[in-house]
């Protein structure tokens, strides 16, 4: 047969079964049943160390609440990948902590919308907003200024100052699956924020009573200023009772800040994979409009759904609770998961210069956070 007509033969042929084709190319074994079961034995050895270190990191966290579960179990994951070095020693282990690390993370993010009632942030949202989306602007353009200054990391930066404008682990467990850093840069991000957070328990209320703040005042001042719920909570508690559901109320509502940052960020990280995609594949090289699929993360749309779900049919506080609790051992599982993967030797050649990144983050957003409420809200 002469050579043109075996090319038509085979171009015949692959028009012919191009849709085969296509579907064959779309299959993904993961997907399978079969699939499924392989990727869930490979992940379970991994995944069942990250669970008995957030059961301990639990406990740790009931007996010292100001620290946390999921503190707890990135400092026990440091004191056990320094020591045994579990990942190094058993290979097989790393799948396990990723995919744990991946969607046991998106299904925590989802959960937290429970904790957040719509009409609350109503109420709430029109006396503070100004004072929420200040800190949120100071902490963010801080982060990225500062931390460009600092010769910080762009993730690295990114966390600390997401953590710090928003609501410290939750807003860090929030992102990761959108940013995708490195498990060192996620675990020395917690950490930065934690110690801040413990800073501003001990020195807030002090500082309240010195400048005469109001009881509704510093519960606007906790709930804006402080990252983490337990840790406003915990300097609240020390102020008053009004100051404690203020700053709580304020705390929840900040946390919706998650979304509008989230879906920024995976605009500005996926802007550069489409425009690629899209300059190799169009003879024009312009820019599709991407999908909102593409844009949106599913465990964001979950998050806003549950949040919008239990303001129409509102939970009962025992159901609440059980949610908060659920997502608290969620994230501290994939953050167990994520810092048994941290590469320590990352940490040291980081050095201190991010800490001083949270350090000045969090002088600026309390300053702002007090200069913001004296003059939208008063002080008194």
């Amino acid at each position: 047969m002469p050579d043109h007509a075996i090319l038509d033969r085979m171009s015949e042929i692959v028009t012919h079964r191009r849709p085969r084709l296509r579907a064959i190319a779309r299959h993904r074994p993961g997907r399978s049943p079969r699939g499924l079961v392989a990727t869930l034995r490979t992940a379970a050895p991994g995944s069942a160390l990250a669970l008995a270190v957030a059961c301990v990191a639990t406990v740790v966290g009931r007996i010292l609440p100001i620290l946390g579960a999921p503190v707890a179990a990135v400092l026990l994951d440091a004191l056990v990948a320094s020591t045994v070095r579990p990942v190094a020693r058993m290979p097989a282990l790393a799948a396990g902590l990723r995919i744990t690390g991946g969607s046991v993370l998106q299904i925590a993010v989802v959960l937290l919308g429970a904790q957040v009632s719509i009409a609350q942030v109503l109420h709430t949202g029109r006396q503070t907003l100004p004072v929420m989306l200040g800190t949120l602007v100071v902490a963010l353009a801080g982060a990225w200024a500062l931390g460009r200054a600092l010769g910080v990391d762009r993730d690295l930066r990114t966390l600390i100052g997401v953590g710090t404008a928003i609501c410290g682990a939750s807003a860090i467990a929030a992102v990761t699956p959108v940013l995708r850093p490195g498990a060192s840069r996620v675990a020395y991000a917690l950490t930065t924020v934690f110690l801040f957070n413990v800073a501003a328990v001990v020195a807030f209320p002090p500082l309240g009573h010195l400048l005469g703040l109001s009881q509704h005042a510093f519960g606007v001042f906790a709930g804006t200023a402080v990252n983490d719920t337990s840790s406003v909570v915990a300097a609240a508690t020390s102020y008053g009772r009004e100051a404690t559901d203020t700053a709580v109320v304020v705390k929840l509502t900040r946390a919706l800040m998650i979304i509008p940052v989230s879906l920024g960020l995976a605009w500005l990280v996926g802007r550069p994979a489409w425009n690629r995609a899209d300059g190799a594949g169009r003879p024009d090289g312009a820019a599709p409009r991407p999908r909102l699929r593409n844009l949106v993360p599913w465990f964001l749309l979950g998050f806003l759904a549950l949040a919008i779900l239990g303001s129409v049919w509102p939970l009962s506080p025992g159901v609440r609770s059980d949610l908060a609790l659920a997502a608290t051992f969620l994230i501290t599982w994939a953050l167990a998961a994520i810092g048994l993967s941290t590469d320590l030797r990352a940490l040291r050649r980081a050095g201190v210069t991010p800490l001083l990144l949270g350090a000045a983050l969090w002088l600026l957003v309390s300053a702002s956070s007090l200069g913001l409420q004296a003059l939208f809200l008063g002080l008194h």
